[in-house]
């Protein structure tokens, strides 16, 4: 759980530093992986049933939101 914790501070601070980068499209495409890692975490400790159906459920829900605002974002970017 502790690698899923430092995985999404790692999302904050890679979505503040694609904030004031030049070069966003890379920023944006370092956190999309680590929200992968999160995502396979996520379902390992599920199986493994650390996690309630309910709450993993819940968690990968709010992953992907987050996942489908990075990708917006990272499609933005390369319109430009």
């Amino acid at each position: 759980m502790n690698r899923i914790d430092n995985l999404a501070l790692d999302v904050v601070e890679d979505l503040v530093g694609a904030r004031y980068s030049r070069d966003k499209r890379a920023v944006l495409a370092r956190a999309n992986l680590r929200l992968e890692k999160i995502r396979v975490l996520l379902r390992l400790c599920h199986a493994l049933g650390y996690f309630p159906h309910a709450r993993c459920e819940h968690a990968m829900r709010c992953v992907s939101d987050v996942g489908a605002m990075v990708g917006g974002w990272f499609r933005h970017q390369a319109e430009r």
